[in-house]
């Protein structure tokens, strides 16, 4: 818990336009005052490059100041409008950490060469009064129209913002917030300790590289200096490492979230994810990316992987589970997809497209019946009766196939399904045989020559699932034998972990084989719904706790946070809880909400605690015999 500071709090000099708020005001009047006019994109272009011109300081400030005026159409009568705008469009670490501005009245002045007319009640909602507001003032003639700024404001020319702390003559240590040159100008003069580029919400090269520090956010500054914030940890600190060609609203969610995010389109072996998973706090990964105990033992700050499919054979859960990782999938969000493939695949098959189609490429006209059959009245055996083998079922009922399933778990069938027994039995009856299984090492080679031989000649065998729980090498031998009277595999014991390697397999040049490079989960729709789902997972498990459809931790759906949550992760041994309460009691801690759950290995307690405690208390529970980890949510 962040404290008051002993020492009096530095002067914080922070520009508005950019830096307070996520716009540029001038640039938001005009786009107000033009409204309805044909030339408003071209005119606020304009406008905009100006500020930009002006505020990496390619050209003075007093000429992009006038020169902006000048093509500025509005009125007084927009500037309520425009006040309005702006307060819905102060800077998101500005906005969360309101109360560190109500809290250090005095301390903050807001020196803007924007205008006081607009940033005044903007700030005030903060607790900034006017007499710490500095800014240039608009002229106006009598109808109101805006005509420029009052030029004996010192703030109004070159090197404005310098006379303007020369006069304030501040006295103690002055640090100086902003987006612009002329922000960093403060520094340069003398006249501030330190400045920081506010990068938030626009990054000017030529300001960073004259920078003290870079401030992604609000937080940072907060939690660099030691100060009172809304967050306990800065959300720009989060590193969130993206592989495979997860899709990009992913990308954008984590973003908008305020982490940074890093994006690598293939799959990484395990020596070079070892090299870069160290500071990641966020892995996401599809497939072909292994995370074993080698590249856990790397990750200095993992927090969460996501596996952005339904698979999770290629993590350590266990592993990541006894380092305190807790692993997100998405069940649900690619099964219609891999239903939709497989049912294709059927009528595919039982067409023998796949022999048709190349055929036709080559100028043969192949037209026969031969081994083409329709799929109604045939019987459809699946083999693992979950998500997607559920769906398949009901879709395939609908268009005539007889469903049986075959499950090592009780499974309520649906529709008109009927349960087989033994896997036996279903190989033995069924015409098309499709797989849909999880990939837990156990069911390596869950289907190999033994079953093949079960199966009715001319059958067809379709594999959705995991690449390694069919015996490949028995597959192709029972095709070129005939036995099998054709074959749709997405999935491969091997994979290439780019599109740029070549694709190896004893099943390439097969009669009636359809083979497709893992696409079954491969849709606009189902990677839109996974780049949605996983990343909101793990987002609710680093804001608040919950582990809801965590895959390897104890699931946990938390109530409303209250005040300070305590969240600690230890190994699954007697007394641990009795020792948290111990320090908790010792300390005088009143406890709001206390939440415990346990599998085999870990215990999950999660306490909600009044927020005045001493700083003391949080070391004393990261002391806590048998912790994984511990981190505190406010």
């Amino acid at each position: 818990m962040s404290s008051p500071p002993t020492a009096p709090l530095p002067y914080l000099i922070i520009d508005f336009d950019s830096t307070f708020t996520q716009v540029e005001g001038l640039d938001e009047l005009a786009d107000i005052a033009l409204t309805g006019d044909p030339s408003r994109e071209k005119i606020v272009g304009e406008i905009r490059a100006l500020t930009d011109q002006g505020m990496n300081g390619s050209i003075n400030f007093s000429e992009s100041l006038r020169r902006r005026l000048a093509l500025l159409p509005a009125r007084r009568e927009h500037l309520p409008l425009l006040v309005e705008r702006l307060k819905g469009k102060v800077s998101d670490s500005i906005r969360r950490n309101g109360d560190f501005f109500r809290q250090f009245p005095g301390r903050v002045y807001i020196i803007s060469s924007g205008f006081r007319e607009f940033i005044e009640p903007v700030v005030a909602d903060f607790g900034i009064t006017a007499d710490y507001v500095l800014a240039n003032t608009f002229t106006y003639d009598q109808e109101g129209r805006i005509t420029g700024f009052d030029p004996e404001n010192v703030l109004s020319r070159d090197g404005g913002k310098i006379e303007q702390l020369r006069r304030l003559d501040l006295t103690g240590d002055v640090y100086a917030l902003g987006d612009g040159y002329t922000d960093y100008q403060i520094r340069e003069a003398g006249l501030a300790n330190r400045f920081y580029a506010f990068t938030e919400n626009v990054s000017r090269d030529a300001v960073v590289a004259c920078a003290d520090e870079i401030l992604p956010s609000f937080d940072e500054f907060l939690y660099q200096n030691k100060l009172p914030m809304s967050l306990s940890y800065p959300k720009n600190r989060i590193r969130v490492l993206l592989l495979e060609n997860v899709e990009a609203s992913a990308e954008k969610l984590f973003r908008d979230e305020g982490y940074q995010v890093d994006i690598v389109a293939g799959g990484l072996d395990e020596d070079e994810l070892v090299e870069r998973i160290q500071g990641v706090s966020i892995l996401g990964i599809r497939s072909k990316t292994n995370v074993t105990q080698r590249v856990l033992d790397a990750a200095n700050r993992l927090i969460a992987v996501g596996a952005f499919c339904i698979g999770t054979n290629q993590i350590d859960l266990t592993g990541c589970m006894k380092k305190g990782v807790a692993v997100f999938n998405a069940p649900f969000s690619n099964t219609r997809s891999v239903v939709e493939l497989t049912l294709a695949e059927i009528i595919m098959l039982a067409r023998r497209i796949p022999e048709k189609n190349p055929k036709m490429h080559q100028g043969e006209w192949d037209k026969s019946a031969k081994g083409a059959f329709e799929i109604r009245g045939k019987k459809l055996g699946i083999v693992g009766y979950g998500n997607i083998g559920a769906q398949l079922s009901v879709v395939a009922e609908a268009v005539g196939l007889q469903v049986y399933y075959y499950d090592v778990a009780e499974k309520l069938q649906l529709g008109n399904a009927t349960k087989c027994r033994t896997l036996d039995e279903l190989l033995q009856q069924a015409d098309i045989v499709t797989l849909h299984i999880d990939g837990r090492p156990e069911n390596k080679n869950f289907i190999g020559a033994e079953h093949f031989a079960q199966m009715q000649p001319g059958a067809l065998f379709i594999n959705n699932a995991r690449g390694h729980v069919v015996d490949v090498p028995a597959l192709a031998e029972a095709l070129r034998s005939g036995h099998l009277g054709g074959a749709a595999i997405d999935v491969f014991p091997h994979e290439p972990k780019t599109n740029d390697e070549s694709f190896e397999s004893e099943l390439r040049g097969l009669p009636n084989v359809l083979l497709t490079p893992h696409i079954g989960g491969s849709t606009a729709e189902a990677q839109r719904n996974i780049a949605h789902f996983v990343p909101e997972r793990i987002m609710d498990y680093i804001n608040s706790g919950n582990t809801q459809q965590s895959v390897n931790f104890p699931n946990i759906q938390l109530p409303e946070q209250q005040a300070h949550r305590l969240i600690h992760i230890h190994a699954n041994v007697p007394g641990v809880l009795a020792r948290i309460n111990n320090v908790l009691a010792t300390r005088h801690v009143n406890i709001l909400g206390q939440y415990l759950k346990t599998n085999e290995h870990i215990g999950y307690v999660i306490t909600d605690v009044d927020k005045q405690y001493e700083p003391e208390l949080l070391d004393e529970l990261r002391q806590v015999e048998h912790t994984i980890k511990f981190r505190v949510l406010y």
